[in-house]
């Protein structure tokens, strides 16, 4: 377990577990299918998710005070909320030092199903950013999915490292990075070219996930190897890893998310050099 005590900051995080209706279904969709949809979207806010969510979840499901068993902070909702904070520190950092003003993201905390702006988020989704409300959305028990289905090791770190990536797409909002990519996706001549520049957006959000360790190293907050795995959860989510598990085959010209390789050494870029500059995956 990381020392995250030693990190005082604390990020915005509304936590809504237990004020949601049962998740809403998915048109039928077999085991299969969830998972699809799972990996289309797992640590993406690429340029479908705002139409996927909206076909997935209603616009409110919040049903009005939550339970007991959720009323007030537990050490769930502590640990996210300062792995958040951390990374505003980080980013207002970096922004204020190019003479830019950073705005942070919210992280909304859910189980089953939740509101937001690009439709709504369930848990059959994952983790992902919400570029329209800029709102981080996480389901806290997707970590287990993501051991059992993809034998991802798991852990604290490994969980930071999610949160870490999807500020990462809120920083590309912010820098009109993630603008510049759709407006380069709506002018591309093929689907290839489109999955290309996803991929670019995802390795980028790596690579800034491993800003954000690099920043908090010397604080001492990792124990020594705790770092492997936020390595292991990117290799995880590569799409080889994932395709070969779910289809049986690899298929690299249908990637969005790039391989478990590009992942872990983008990650690693901004984990050994703590410099933004070096995460320019459009290059």
């Amino acid at each position: 377990m990381a020392r995250w005590e030693r990190i005082r900051s604390r990020g915005t995080v509304d936590d809504r577990r237990g004020m949601s209706r049962p998740g809403v279904a998915l048109g039928g969709m077999g085991g299969l299918g969830i998972v699809v949809i799972l990996l289309f979207a797992f640590l993406g806010g690429g340029s479908g998710m705002d139409q996927l969510m909206g076909q997935l979840a209603p616009a409110s499901v919040e049903t009005g005070e939550q339970p007991a068993e959720f009323q007030g902070e537990d050490d769930y909702e502590v640990f996210v909320s300062t792995v958040l904070g951390s990374t505003d520190d980080y980013w207002d950092a970096v922004f204020t030092s190019s003479n830019l003003s950073y705005v942070p993201p919210q992280l909304v905390l859910f189980r089953g199903s939740t509101s937001s702006s690009c439709g709504g988020a369930t848990s059959a989704v994952g983790p992902h950013y919400c570029p329209l409300d800029e709102t981080i959305y996480i389901d806290e028990t997707f970590f287990d999915e993501l051991s059992a289905r993809f034998g991802a090791q798991g852990g604290d770190v490994a969980e930071a490292y999610v949160i870490a990536h999807e500020v990462g797409h809120h920083v590309q909002k912010r820098l009109g990075i993630m603008d510049e990519a759709r407006s380069l996706q709506a002018a591309s001549s093929s689907q290839a070219e489109v999955n290309e520049i996803s991929v670019r957006l995802e390795l980028q959000a790596d690579c800034f996930a491993g800003l954000w360790a690099n920043s908090i190293r010397d604080l001492g907050v990792f124990l020594p190897g705790e770092i492997q795995e936020a390595l292991d959860a990117a290799a995880a989510v590569g799409d080889d890893r994932i395709q070969e598990a779910v289809q049986g085959q690899i298929s690299p010209e249908t990637w969005t998310h790039g391989s478990s390789e590009q992942r872990v050494s983008w990650f690693t870029v901004g984990w050994d050099t703590g410099d933004p500059g070096q995460c320019d995956t459009f290059g």
